[in-house]
């Protein structure tokens, strides 16, 4: 058994895999729920699915029953709205997007302060990399795509929270965010599969807080460009980053790909975030 400094995620050795079912699984298809066991104590159990302009999400909560059915309804409907909002509000491919309007200088971050987190995380990502996340370096100016996702369901998840609900998981793609504990009372197992090859065993992973991000898992070549210079790059594989929060582990995923194994020394013993798979072609 292999235990993970950071004290909320751990490393499950295989031959429990095999005694133990996960409760989430992620790779290059849609994520999924596995079939869930006995719920504990007084719990509501509800999954939602919820299809933006540019992506699919997959919300499971594990409410207190104090909270009620209506209450955790009305959760839900403010997590999908905030969802709806940030696609509509944030997408860089809607021409009145609040990410276009400051592209075109139309406004500047400070006009809106969720709009001002978002630019400061690029920055901070930006210095965290050496620059190979740099979200002015692409095509059309300002593009904070690599992240952008990742924020959105960090944003949930903080919605979330406020309504009263401590456990639950938000999946995207190859992403996810976890807290707390899944219907069994324990922690979330999560089966993360290699992006490209279904031949070898999942790694799986125990949290009861943190994320997952993938960059590269669509298997579209091209889609990332190496900042310095401007051109795709096609060096990797997938690369796949664990760590607290989702907008950092995907900024990271990102440039790992974009980086290649030389990303890998921004991992250091003092990083609260890994890499799980970093495979060239």
């Amino acid at each position: 058994m292999r235990i993970d400094e950071q004290p909320r995620t751990r490393w499950v050795d295989q031959s429990a895999f095999h005694s133990r079912r996960p409760d989430l699984r992620l790779g290059p298809r849609s994520p999924r729920f596995d079939r869930p066991g006995a719920v504990t104590g007084d719990r509501i159990a509800v999954r939602h699915t919820v299809r933006t302009s540019t992506a699919e999400y997959a919300l499971l909560l594990n409410a207190p029953e104090w909270l009620g059915h209506r209450g955790v309804g009305e959760a839900l409907r403010d997590a999908v709205a905030e969802l709806r909002a940030i696609d509509l509000t944030y997408g860089p491919n809607r021409p009145e997007s609040l990410v276009s309007r400051l592209r075109r200088g139309e406004i500047s971050p400070e006009s809106y302060p969720p709009l001002a987190d978002l630019v400061d995380r690029c920055v901070a990502m930006r210095a965290a990399t050496d620059g190979w996340f740099d979200a002015w370096a692409v095509p059309g100016g300002f593009d904070p795509g690599g992240l952008l996702g990742g924020w959105a369901v960090e944003r949930v998840a903080a919605r979330l929270r406020a309504a009263g609900i401590h456990d639950y998981a938000v999946l995207t793609g190859a992403d996810l965010v976890v807290r707390g504990h899944a219907a069994h009372g324990g922690p979330w197992r999560v089966a993360v599969h290699h992006p490209t090859d279904r031949r070898r065993a999942p790694l799986v992973l125990e949290m009861t807080a943190g994320a997952v991000g993938t960059s590269g898992v669509t298997g579209r070549q091209g889609h990332v460009v190496d900042p310095h210079t401007g051109e795709p790059v096609d060096q990797m594989v997938a690369a796949t980053v664990v760590g607290p929060d989702l907008a950092v582990a995907d900024a990271y995923a990102t440039a790992l790909y974009a980086a290649g194994p030389a990303g890998l020394a921004w991992f250091g013993n003092g990083s609260d975030y890994r890499p799980l798979f970093a495979h060239r072609r």
